[in-house]
């Protein structure tokens, strides 16, 4: 899924070629971004898009080549005169009169050479790593690539020369995700179109740069780390110098930035495109310290409801130690539709968000979620979602902000430290990204990548998180290690966390209070009640349809067995099959006391639901989705921990499999580990300590 989609998808025909765009929001003035080289499309630029879509109108160009404009044979096709020409006819099929124009690499080149030829439709440059000019090779060494850029070489073998491209683009640590993206967008073009590219490209000689360069007139902003392996630093200090720009050194880093460092290029083109255009910011006020009320920002994780009803734990016990707080809450659905039913205030910044939730599901197969790519593949989302919080906190003023799991958040303030405005607490119920083991050694190298970033972060910037809590006991923690060479998860975490013990939401039910709930709910006291849940995400239709098929059989087995489904606010009710003996509700805000009141529960492995039925002591089958590796490890160690539950595999789900655990497994009486009640508390005195 995507953080943003195109408002417009359209080709413009020039001279009997086909040119790719796309046009986002409608604001002033115009962004355009056209791409790099035929290695890459417009999705170079996804992490852009959104933020800038919110505060401008955003025009993207796919460059011959790729994307959805045509691949052409000869090298005069790809001349730099017929890409600028390219340029001017999508500014004038989206009826853009100027904009200001962003390029990365060979597409800052276009950029300045746009500027030059047409001044009057360029309102200002941002040329990122501009690959104006070749870098010079050592006196007393050949360059170690350059075999591989020879037409012959490319020819020969693409995909490595692919691979070696892009090894030299993303030097940066930590950049997998990066990679991966840019050697399947190098999948939509072939040799030839690349071969005949740099054959147009082959002029860029120092004197041919400063030629393009100082015929621009409008202001230039040039971006260029110290470690480009593409582009010479030299080059961005002449294309400043000539251009009579300014220049923003990015120290140590390589040659894509709004990839890597997507936060800070953002914002430097946001301001720069402001000031170009004398765009007016919006109408501002300013309290003194003095006059300002105690206020909360809370982000809840909207991917399963379970944090929705800890957090509004939390936020009770809050206002009981300090009733002058006002609580606002940055989230998404189906969170705020627990939240709007509690009588919480929800920002209304919270409509820029992208669903996260939405996401996931679009990830997950029948009863399967790789979790870890699905969190791989929302880097987009996670940078959009990381501004809509910046431009808010810089608008607004708060004393704390809790984010509780909220990984953009988190993430993306490690990475830029100076954007921390007010106390922060961090809350996660796990620790550590664990490869599955149908994963082989390539999720294990991966997942051991993201989780020393993560390392690195927290010991770079140890007071950033001003409170870290563990939604758990250390126990909770899993043993295993971070990944080769790197620490034990539960001693690193031991170290860096506190630990106010797991938060329910809900106190217990007495076991007397249990005949009064089932009257309620109108279930006979003698009634054998088998309860199905899937959470607070959509990802569990599977696994409630699979336990309806098993009804019958189960029938036979418990006779006069009433099954009732719940099906969560993102699953449509009629979607579950009818059955004899079967009821199917929709979202239930109080599920717990269905749960508390029922005789056996079946759900899948989600840490909130499981803890519940551990809270209540019920007996419970639970079914990890596969290849996710929270519910398959972290939580299912938890479980372990406190004897509760019996684990389900999917493969094994056949009717009469869970109709005879169904069997064996409702009424029974249980001795779980006792789930500590006071969490919320604890974790909400380590909040007033912060206001």
């Amino acid at each position: 899924m995507r953080a943003k989609y195109p408002d417009v998808e359209d080709v413009v025909v020039r001279d009997g070629v086909r040119i790719g765009y796309e046009v986002y929001g409608n604001g002033a003035p115009t962004i355009l971004l056209p791409t790099s080289m035929p290695l890459v499309h417009a999705r170079q630029w996804k992490a852009q898009v959104p933020f800038l879509a919110r505060h401008f109108r955003v025009v993207i160009v796919d460059g011959r080549g790729n994307g959805r404009s045509d691949r052409l044979v000869g090298p005069a096709a790809y001349a730099l005169a017929e890409q600028v020409a390219d340029l001017v006819t999508v500014l004038d099929a989206t009826g853009t009169d100027q904009a200001v124009v962003v390029g990365l690499s060979a597409g800052a080149r276009r950029a300045l050479a746009l500027a030059g030829a047409h001044p009057d439709r360029v309102a200002g440059v941002v040329a990122i790593a501009p690959a104006v000019f070749a870098r010079p090779p050592a006196p007393d060494q050949d360059h170690p690539g350059r075999d591989r850029l020879s037409p012959e070489a490319i020819h020969a073998d693409f995909a490595g020369f692919v691979d070696f491209f892009f090894s030299t683009v993303f030097t940066d640590q930590h950049s997998t995700k990066l990679l991966d993206d840019a050697l399947e967008w190098a999948g939509g073009t072939s040799a030839d179109v690349l071969v005949d590219f740099f054959a147009a490209e082959s002029d860029r000689s120092r004197e041919r740069a400063r030629e393009i360069s100082e015929a621009v007139r409008c202001p230039v902003l040039v971006v260029q780390g110290t470690a480009d392996e593409r582009v010479p630093f030299e080059a961005g200090v002449a294309i400043a110098e000539w251009t009579a720009g300014t220049l923003v050194t990015l120290p140590g880093a390589g040659h894509a930035p709004s990839a890597r460092e997507p936060v800070k290029i953002n914002l430097l083109i946001r301001e720069f495109a402001r000031a170009v255009t004398g765009d007016r910011p919006a109408p501002s006020s300013w309290t003194p310290a003095r006059n300002r009320p105690h206020r909360v920002l809370y982000l809840s994780s909207p991917i399963g409801l379970g944090h929705a009803r800890r957090d509004l734990a939390i936020a009770d016990e809050l206002r009981k130690l300090r009733p002058e707080v006002e609580i606002e809450w940055l989230a998404q659905h189906p969170v705020t539709a627990v939240l709007e039913a509690a009588g919480e205030r929800v920002h209304a910044a919270s409509r820029w968000l992208a669903n996260e939730s939405a996401h996931v599901e679009g990830e997950c197969g029948e009863h399967d979620l790789h979790v870890f790519q699905a969190l791989r593949s929302m880097d987009e989302i996670l940078v959009a979602n990381f501004h809509v919080l910046d431009d808010l906190t810089a608008a607004e003023h708060y004393d704390l902000v809790v984010g509780d799991e909220a990984w953009d958040l988190d993430f993306f303030l490690h990475e830029n430290p100076e954007l921390k405005r007010t106390a922060y607490a961090w809350l996660t119920d796990f620790v550590g990204n664990l490869p599955m083991p149908e994963g082989g050694p390539e999720e294990t190298r991966l997942t051991a990548d993201y989780n020393a970033q993560m390392i690195e972060q927290v010991e770079r910037f140890p007071r950033l998180r001003d409170a870290a809590l563990f939604v758990g006991d250390p126990d909770d923690v899993v043993p295993d290690a971070f990944g080769p060479g790197l620490p034990s998860i539960r001693e690193w975490t031991r170290a860096h966390y506190t630990f106010p013990g797991y938060i329910t939401g809900f106190a217990p039910v007495d076991p007397r209070d249990r005949p009064g709930i089932r009257d309620e709910l109108g279930w006979r006291p003698d009634e054998p009640v088998c309860l199905v849940t899937a959470g607070g995400s959509g990802v569990g239709l599977p696994l409630l349809r699979r336990v309806v098929a098993a009804l019958p059989e189960a029938r036979r087995r418990v006779p006069e067995l009433r099954m009732v489904v719940v099906t969560g606010p993102r699953i449509d009710a009629a979607a579950v099959p009818v059955a004899p003996g079967l009821e199917v509700y929709g979202w239930v805000p109080d599920l717990y006391r269905h749960l508390a009141a029922s005789d056996l529960t079946i759900t899948h492995g989600g840490l909130t639901t499981t803890m519940e039925l551990t809270a209540n002591r019920r007996p419970f089958l639970y079914v990890p989705l596969r290849r996710h590796f929270e519910q398959n490890l972290h939580v299912a160690h938890r479980l372990r921990r406190y004897g509760a539950g019996r684990r389900m595999d999917w493969a094994a789900l056949a009717p009469d499999a869970l109709a005879d655990a169904i069997a064996a497994e409702i009424g029974r009486d249980v001795d779980y580990l006792p789930v500590d009640a006071d969490g919320a508390a604890r974790a909400a005195a380590h909040l007033a300590e912060m206001i």
